[in-house]
């Protein structure tokens, strides 16, 4: 048996319920409870110190979402996406097992709460306050993580900056959420893919387009537009040219008239910021 077996998070296979285990087992320091996901998030800290996140699905869709989003971390490792580790039962639900990172995701949706970008205490308004330099190399991370996605054969779905998260004592950025990410190339079978608007492709709203690596290209691209951007109306660029220039190519609404892959955006991509 190994030490892992013994362990309070990472041993179980099965609960009846989450919270009062997890209250039992260490101290719950933080919950999310009102999320767009339909996930119960919480902090815990175990009696030796180690701190975890737990992510239950309390809705159907959160429960086929865990699901893909455990298949995804089986496939996909970089440093900079936090991984699920553990995964077990809970009545006729999951929850997922990760390591805690320190920081605020850039935006917070939360199911009946405000939502705030430009507010001058919001995450997102502090992260655009950084020196170019700093945010530039958070869009690298970003794309680094990306093309590990790239090969292993995955796209990317419903990345937006709620999942990007960032610690501004540190500096340092890493990415959570990615359960929507799945096998690529696929056909859209609904009316619409999930996802912000402001960073999906016009295919992910078509039903019976193709969404691949383009798609996860047009996403890299709004990411880059918006993070660098002063405001939100997207009107004070704080990037050079020749990285608006890439990210012009990479958001247009034809797939065809992108770049072809992630590999190739993010060759551009370094090209453009090292001049």
């Amino acid at each position: 048996m190994g030490r892992m077996d013994h362990h309070p998070l990472l041993g179980i296979a099965e609960l009846a319920e989450l919270e009062p285990y997890l209250g039992g087992i260490g101290q719950l320091f933080t919950a999310f409870r009102d999320q767009d996901s339909g996930c119960v998030s919480y902090g815990v800290r175990l009696a030796g110190g180690e701190r975890w996140f737990v992510k239950e699905a309390v809705t159907a869709a959160a429960r086929q979402s865990l699901e893909r989003g455990w298949a995804f971390h089986r496939a996909v490792r970089h440093p900079v996406i936090v991984p699920q580790v553990h995964r077990f039962r809970v009545g006729d639900s999951t929850a997922v097992v990760l390591p805690w990172r320190e920081g605020e995701v850039l935006y917070h949706p939360t199911a009946h709460g405000p939502r705030d970008r430009t507010g001058p205490a919001s995450a997102m308004a502090r992260f655009r306050a950084l020196p170019v330099a700093d945010v530039v190399t958070c869009i690298a991370q970003v794309v680094s993580a990306h093309l590990a996605v790239e090969a292993v054969g995955h796209v990317a779905v419903d990345f937006y900056d709620g999942a990007m998260l960032y610690d501004f004592a540190l500096g340092s950025l890493c990415l959570i959420d990615l359960d929507e990410y799945r096998p690529g190339p696929f056909v859209v079978e609904a009316d619409r893919l999930p996802g912000s608007r402001r960073f999906m492709a016009p295919e992910e709203f078509t039903s019976g387009a193709v969404v691949d690596a383009r798609t996860t290209v047009f996403t890299l691209g709004r990411a880059a537009r918006l993070l660098l951007d002063a405001g939100d109306s997207e009107e004070a660029w704080r990037g050079s040219a020749a990285q608006l220039a890439v990210v012009t190519r990479a958001t247009r609404p034809n797939p065809d008239q992108r770049f072809g892959s992630v590999g190739e955006f993010a060759a551009e991509w370094r090209a453009a910021t090292s001049r």
